[in-house]
């Protein structure tokens, strides 16, 4: 019950992988929850509205700090997931902030996650944030509460699948489910996408844990160390693309690793119907593709929904040619940015055009009552993505210059650039045009492609 904000990042959506979210969504969520924090902050914001704009320093200070401190609230914030936000620091700069705030506000605690990776171990390294500090590794835990968690998960699992499937009595049987918790090896992850591959709408569950059981096993433990080739949940996923694409033509191997770079790289989540635009494939072969794999995706229904990834862990495969070891299915970011460019590019450069929502002469979306009716009808989700997520596949390194992309890209920058900044100011979006302009300035210079043979006038 102490609860008073909280921020869960993840790298599938733009808007929760970005540090300067952080601050002021958790400073909204602890006026929502305590009027006294909401007395001192609402006038604050008034008096100041680019408060969330300013350094990460800044708004630490000025949005959390000091109405706490007049406050006097006690309260709990959650930050989960840390390690999914892009920080290019050595040490994580929300923890870098953190440590320097923490000691002001003793009757608060904050409650952070997130994978072990340096810039994180780094940040709860550094002194002022280190004393105030527990450190709490879960792969520490003992292995056998671990091991009795995923049993129950097993149990109850298999409890359900029978309840709304016919058959399967006294199944599955304690050798097989000694079997799965072992190569589980205290990864939910692994038990959680067995689960999905198990209870396959389409496919008989007796048999798909067969199959599953088949597989090659590794003695390897995720559980215990970093993630390498060949382990248990490595040969989980590639057993799950082999039964899913095994048969298919290999000529069509292109579009399955299309489709799976897309939901991979995406700047935020796209559903199938918008993958299929920007890819120009068919939007129900894609949805069948993507529901072939539904243990390893969160997939709705309805092909107009956005798909992502189930766990983390199966992007981190895909993309790791030491990993996914069959190149039918590994995703490489250097082949599928461009390819992803290009269609954001060809969409914008077929579609854009002048006052795309027919609105009034004059106005600001404020005056607008209609303007989210007005978005939904003349601004289909795969142009808002283009619109607003072009740029995030000009990639450093990923991106090759290529012909066929110069000239795309100076042709929207000719023909379309107002029309884009339109769409841009539609959607509240206008300070991604200046992000945009500046990595794509970039990427040129990095490419060696003089600006002023590619950019007008």
């Amino acid at each position: 019950g102490q609860l008073g904000a909280s921020f869960f990042c993840s790298r599938d959506f733009e808007d929760r992988s970005n540090l300067k979210f952080i601050f002021p969504t958790i400073a909204v969520q602890l006026a929502r929850n305590h009027p006294g924090f909401r007395s001192i902050f609402v006038p604050l914001v008034q008096s100041d509205p680019e408060i969330a704009h300013e350094s990460l320093y800044n708004q630490m200070d000025k949005l959390i700090v000091r109405p706490l401190k007049k406050s006097g609230i006690l309260t709990v914030i959650v930050v989960d997931a840390l390690d999914e936000c892009k920080d290019d620091e050595p040490a994580s700069a929300i923890l870098s902030v953190l440590g320097q705030f923490v000691s002001q506000i003793p009757n608060v605690k904050f409650f952070v996650t997130g994978r072990p990776e340096p810039r994180i171990r780094e940040g709860f390294r550094l002194p002022l944030l280190a004393e105030a500090t527990d450190v709490f590794v879960l792969h520490n835990v003992q292995p056998s509460l671990v091991g009795s968690d995923i049993r129950l998960f097993f149990n109850q699992s298999f409890v359900e699948l029978a309840r709304r499937r016919q058959g399967l009595d006294d199944w599955p049987s304690r050798e097989q489910l000694d079997l799965l918790c072992e190569r589980a090896a205290g990864l939910f992850a692994y038990a959680a996408a067995t689960i999905k591959f198990i209870d396959h709408r389409n496919n008989d569950p007796k048999e798909q844990l067969d199959r599953l059981l088949r597989s090659p096993e590794s003695s390897a433990r995720e559980g215990k160390i970093k993630l390498k080739a060949n382990t248990t949940l490595d040969s989980l996923y590639m057993s799950i693309l082999q039964e899913a694409f095994g048969d298919d033509d290999p000529e069509d191997d292109h579009k399955i690793r299309s489709v799976l770079g897309a939901v991979i790289l995406a700047a935020n989540p796209l559903s199938p119907s918008a993958i299929a635009t920007l890819l120009g494939f068919g939007a129900n072969d894609v949805f069948l593709r993507l529901s072939s794999v539904h243990s390893l995706m969160i997939l709705q229904e309805d092909p107009d929904s956005p798909v992502r990834s189930f766990h983390k862990s199966f992007p981190d495969f895909i993309v790791d040619p030491t990993r996914c070891i069959d190149k039918r299915f590994h995703v490489s970011p250097p082949n599928h940015h461009p390819e992803l460019l290009a269609g954001c590019l060809e969409l914008m450069n077929r579609r854009l055009e002048k006052n795309m929502c027919n609105l009034p002469d004059a106005v600001v979306n404020c005056e607008v009552d209609d303007l989210h009716e007005r978005i939904e009808r003349h601004l289909d989700p795969a142009l808002r993505y283009a619109c607003k997520s072009w740029h995030k596949h000009l990639v450093d390194g990923h991106t090759v210059h290529t012909p066929a992309i110069a000239s795309a890209l100076h042709r929207f920058l000719e023909k379309k650039f107002l029309f884009w900044l339109e769409v841009l100011g539609v959607l509240g979006a206008a300070r991604e045009a200046v992000d945009a302009l500046d990595v794509a300035a970039k990427w040129l210079e990095v490419c060696r492609v003089s600006t002023l043979d590619v950019l007008p006038n």
